[in-house]
């Protein structure tokens, strides 16, 4: 029998329907059930909650019930013990998400029966050297992307930029995106950064609003070590996967590079990443 984990999205009454009823089915059929605690009480599953570390213990898959964010949550939280990742769509342009819900449980027997193939992705590790104690220390990882912006409307803020230790440019801009291939199509994107192939293997360094000529997209080898220094006296604020850290005052940095961890997306049929950029964005033939 297999142990799931179940990753629930908290203002979705659909989530909470379908957390309650694959719960049931698969207890029904002898699996063991996980939800942390802030989910189980969301959707009345307390009985299942397991606190963190146990909740990734020993764990066959986990099945993330929301949206692209729900599954930048679920990845952050399983990544690092290789657990594989069932993505249910349940909130609007779903590029992270494989499974229809109206599917998901012919999708959990396929997998029990080992009918699936796992998609890898690189992650970004993202670390935090800030002297003056604006954003804890921290060590966390990233599927689409981490970025540094200005705190303050009608500014923009300076960003030294060092490469493997060696000096770059400084950058007086809105802010900088340092995104995977799978975070090309997020943020990055918005800022014109390229589109990648999100099993492709690199780092992004992109811009925004850039007040300065360079204002290119820079694809960088993965393992290259990407330092980021607020050399101004205005603060930069830090994002991870959309998630505020806090803000980085001047000589506080940010570290980024490939994580040894990869997320592993569970996925039932081949995928043509080129059709699904057409589908998610609407794109014709001719």
């Amino acid at each position: 029998m297999a142990t799931v984990a179940l990753i629930v999205h908290h203002d979705r009454a659909a989530a909470t329907d379908i957390a309650v009823s694959t719960a049931a089915a698969l207890e029904h059929d002898g699996h063991h059930v996980r939800l942390l605690p802030e989910d189980a009480a969301v959707v009345g599953l307390e009985r299942h909650a397991v606190g963190l570390p146990a909740f990734v213990k020993d764990v066959d898959v986990a099945v993330s019930l929301g949206g692209d964010g729900t599954m930048l949550r679920t990845i952050e939280l399983v990544a690092p013990h290789d657990i594989p990742v069932i993505g249910v769509n349940l909130g609007q342009l779903g590029y992270l998400t494989e499974v229809d819900p109206r599917h998901l449980g012919r999708s959990l027997d396929q997998f029990f029966a080992g009918d699936y193939h796992v998609e890898e992705r690189m992650l970004l590790s993202v670390r935090v050297d800030a002297p003056s104690g604006g954003v804890p220390p921290i060590d966390v990882v990233a599927l689409n992307e981490a970025v540094l912006e200005k705190t303050l409307s009608g500014h923009t803020v300076r960003l030294d930029v060092e490469f493997d230790g060696q000096p770059f440019t400084p950058y007086a801009t809105d802010g900088l995106i340092v995104a995977t291939p799978t975070g090309s199509t997020a943020y990055a994107f918005s800022a014109r950064g390229p589109i990648i192939a999100p099993t492709h293997r690199s780092l992004q360094l992109t811009p925004v609003s850039p007040h300065m000529l360079f204002d290119r997209t820079l694809v960088l080898d993965p393992d290259t070590d990407v330092r980021i220094t607020v050399a101004g006296h205005r603060a930069a604020a830090l994002s991870v996967d959309g998630r505020m850290m806090g803000e980085l005052a001047q000589g506080d940095a940010v570290l980024c590079t490939a994580s040894a961890s990869v997320a592993r997306l569970v996925i039932f049929s081949p995928r043509n990443f080129h059709q699904i950029l057409k589908a998610k964005f609407g794109l014709s033939d001719r």
